[in-house]
């Protein structure tokens, strides 16, 4: 009991902590890169959690309101089961399945429900396009996402999430499996609708899904994709950078510092990647990206060879 609990108040720290993180990141390279103009990154995301607590909420005219107020906490209850997932050493995982893999590899395409719900309860135009674009795009996220997550579970011959950071004692993925990462990254900034790939809440659909969402809601959805963007690099971290494992610090220490790598690596790709319109990404995602992460699978399956 004492540890389920504990286990419970890490995945929840992290997960405000790391949203935390989230926001102070992007918005620092956003002034590196000249894009905003806040003189304050750290109490940036203090003072917009205010601003959107306090402003009141929005309605339409005869919305899903149960859907409307269940999609952000369902998005965020899938982003939080991602990170319980995250093996911090051998001795402490929150929830150790042998079946690891294969729920994190559920939980994209739930979390896709989730976005579409969203978008749809809201009874209005511009949430539902969101919606209906983002369900167009996200076959190709889970497809891509799928190949490469095989492909780190074929040197543990294991679907465990722990049994792939043991197999990288020797050698990590990120150099086993030089597709994989990159491909990874793009899938997170695909599931959590994040920089050039935010198709969902997107300004030239007046914020998409999120458009007539305000106040709370608006901030627990918000609150929502900073974790799942938080979730995908703990995920990231512990099946391409060995999780635990390295010198001298102990094997927490090494899951956070490689967590944060992946995010800042997140945030900043968000900032500097070019935005596709839908339908060229689209052709991107099936054209190139989808037989990459085959190639990725295939080298995988190779290299797994005795």
């Amino acid at each position: 009991m004492v540890e389920t609990l504990f286990a419970l108040l890490v995945v929840l720290g992290m997960l405000a902590v790391g949203s935390y993180a989230v926001a102070v990141i992007d918005g620092a390279a956003g002034a590196v890169l000249g894009r905003t103009a806040h003189s304050n990154v750290f109490l940036l995301p203090i003072y917009q959690c205010a601003s959107f607590w306090l402003v009141p909420a929005n309605t339409t005219e005869a919305p899903d309101a149960w859907a409307w107020r269940l999609a952000p906490v369902l998005y965020l209850t899938f982003a939080a089961m991602g990170l319980a997932l995250v093996p911090w050493s051998p001795s402490f995982i929150p929830v150790d399945l042998t079946t690891g893999i294969v729920l994190w590899g559920a939980l994209e395409p739930l979390a896709t429900v989730a976005i579409f719900l969203h978008g749809w309860s809201a009874n209005s135009h511009f949430p539902l396009l969101g919606a209906y674009r983002y369900v167009s795009l996200g076959l190709s996220y889970i497809l891509v996402s799928m190949f490469v997550l095989i492909g780190v579970s074929l040197p543990a011959e294991s679907l465990q999430i722990s049994a792939v950071v043991e197999s990288q004692r020797e050698l990590w993925n990120v150099i086993r499996q030089p597709l994989g990462l990159p491909l990874f990254l793009i899938v997170g900034l695909g599931i959590s609708f994040w920089g050039p790939l935010n198709f969902a809440d997107s300004s030239d659909l007046a914020e998409g899904t999120s458009s007539e969402s305000s106040g709370r809601a608006k901030l627990l959805w918000q609150f929502g994709r900073a974790a799942m963007l938080v979730a995908f690099s703990a995920i990231g971290a512990s099946a391409f950078l060995g999780g635990w494992l390295g010198p001298v610090l102990p094997g927490p220490a090494w899951v956070i510092l490689k967590t944060l790598f992946i995010l800042v690596l997140l945030l900043v790709l968000g900032r500097l990647l070019p935005r596709l319109s839908p339908d060229r990404f689209l052709t991107l995602a099936w054209v190139l990206l989808l037989p990459l992460a085959f190639v990725d699978l295939v080298w995988a399956g190779v290299e797994a060879l005795p």
